[in-house]
């Protein structure tokens, strides 16, 4: 009997079902060669027999070449690093205990939600893993206990208890910034806040954000400070856990608010997704009207949904890298950054996966042919690509099957990798024979919720609260999301993704990026 092929699950713990089993049984070799080791950054619809290391799905440590938007690199160092020994000054409050509506609750929001955020490039988050800056921490330290501490660990791969207080302190002070723009984005955005499903996913924000401010702001002591981190990291494991939904929730928000729409209207809703005659105002109702506006042409609401999830990827990162680091370490990999990731294994993974669907919708796959450079590797986030080309592939392969037909013999679908020592970015272009795009629909394709599969499929999809980010249970078509969230990950180091599509004949994806890894988060404000 075939055994079912592994797939990438971005929503899971990365402490309790990270540990079932590893996707990177494949990852690891395809990172960095080996047939055996693998490393649990995601978690598995269905295992393959052989699993050796686990790790948790990670996130993004903070270091001082991290930079701030709005603020000059000048004043960077100033606020970083706060001291990990000093204690607050700031007076003892039970955030906990006070509802969200509260005026001390939206004063805390509104207050971290105009200070800066801190983007950080791939570099800087391997950096920081091995301890390479380390004297940042001694720097803005003195007298803290933690001065004459610059040693880095033996083992790059593994962070050391003062590693693992270094990004702790930074996450202390970054995630409620982070959280709070959100909040504050999701209080105003038109229409979409009125959603019941939206409002759920503020409250899920606001509750983390206040368990965050609950822990205090640095550790007492040197010698609390493993206590401190500890305690840290518990409540950024539930966090993460926690938020594994909120793809699914926003994508029932955007669902109950085009079902709005297309039942009626939204008096007065003009092609930006705004209020003609109440612009200024939040209190806006659903009423039936005549101007009816399809959802994926509402150009604000894309611009919001844009935003939230290329910083919920930052947020997952950040949490994960640091809960990464405090397992055992994997060759080749800090956090859940790979410094040997092979887009050819990756690949290769990606199309097991895809026919894997596409057989069990269809009972056949097409073909896939990969040339180019088989033997480059470079630094990325395995699970960030297997993602993308999962989703291009799939998307490659019911196209094909389905303008062909079942029973035709299917022209291949062709990956070409290129890379060069001199080019700027890995590209990897996944070229098809399935009928291509029409042009009226080369907008809608980057839409929230435009998809051609069946709409029972995708009203199903968003009736049910499931904790992961994709599946391969899922339909090969449904959710309508594969695509923007597939961009937004490519774009959050640097890169790009872009569809070419001929009519009649077939489709070309390019996928962008950075081969070296210092470009820093696109964080929206």
């Amino acid at each position: 009997m075939t055994p079912t092929p592994t797939l990438l699950r971005l929503g899971c713990r990365p402490t309790q079902t990270l540990h079932r089993c590893g996707y990177f049984s494949s990852l690891k070799s395809i990172s960095s060669g080996a047939s055996k080791a693998s490393v649990s950054c995601v978690q598995i619809s269905r295992c393959p027999t052989n699993t050796s290391t686990t790790r948790k799905l990670a996130s993004l440590p903070s270091t001082s070449p991290w930079h701030s938007d709005q603020t000059s690199k000048s004043s960077i160092s100033d606020r970083r690093w706060l001291s990990t020994s000093a204690s607050s000054n700031e007076p003892k409050i039970d955030y906990l205990s006070l509802p969200h509506s509260s005026p001390e609750v939206q004063h805390l929001i509104e207050h971290h939600a105009r200070k800066p955020q801190t983007s950080a490039s791939l570099q800087t988050l391997m950096k920081t893993g091995r301890g390479e800056f380390l004297h940042k921490l001694s720097k803005h330290n003195q007298g803290g206990g933690f001065a004459s501490v610059t040693s880095r660990p033996e083992d790059e791969s593994e962070a050391t208890p003062l590693v693992l207080v270094q990004v702790a302190s930074f996450l202390r002070r970054e995630l409620p910034i982070r959280l709070a723009h959100r909040i504050h984005d999701l209080s105003r955005v038109a229409y979409l806040q009125d959603m019941k499903s939206v409002q759920q996913v503020k409250d899920l924000y606001t509750t983390s954000f206040l368990e965050i401010l609950s822990v205090d702001k640095h550790p007492p002591t040197r010698e609390g400070s493993e206590k401190w981190e500890e305690q840290f990291a518990k409540i950024l494991e539930n966090i993460y856990e926690r938020h594994s939904s909120v793809l699914v929730q926003m994508a029932r928000g955007a669902f109950e608010l085009r079902a709005a729409i297309r039942k009626g209207a939204l008096l007065g809703v003009d092609d930006d997704g705004c209020d003609e005659g109440q612009k200024t105002k939040n209190d806006k109702e659903l009423q039936v009207g005549r101007d009816a506006v399809e959802f994926e042409l509402m150009e604000s609401t894309h611009a919001f949904l844009d935003r939230f999830y290329i910083s919920r990827i930052g947020i997952r990162v950040l949490i994960g890298q640091y809960l990464s680091l405090r397992q055992p370490p994997v060759e080749n990999y800090v956090g859940i950054i790979c410094s040997k990731t092979s887009p050819y294994e990756i690949v290769k993974r990606a199309i097991d996966d895809a026919a894997f669907m596409c057989t069990r919708k269809y009972g056949d796959a097409p073909e896939v042919i990969i040339t180019g450079r088989l033997d480059m590797t470079f630094p990325y986030v395995p699970t960030h690509l297997h993602y993308i080309m999962l989703e291009l592939l799939k998307n490659s392969m019911r196209a094909t099957v389905e303008y062909h037909g079942v029973d035709a013999d299917y022209p291949p679908i062709k990956v070409v990798i290129a890379d060069g020592s001199d080019n700027e970015d890995v590209i990897i272009k996944v070229s098809d024979e399935g009928g291509g795009i029409p042009r009226s629909n080369m907008k809608r394709i980057w839409s929230y919720l435009f998809t051609t599969a069946d709409p029972e499929i995708q009203e199903g999809m968003v009736a049910f609260n499931e904790n992961v980010d994709h599946s391969i249970d899922s339909p090969l078509a449904g959710l309508g999301y594969g695509l923007p969230i597939s961009r937004s990950y490519a774009r959050y180091f640097g890169g790009d993704l872009s569809i070419m599509s001929m009519e009649g004949y077939g489709t070309d994806c390019f996928v962008y990026l950075t081969r070296l890894g210092n470009t820093r988060e696109p964080l929206p404000i």
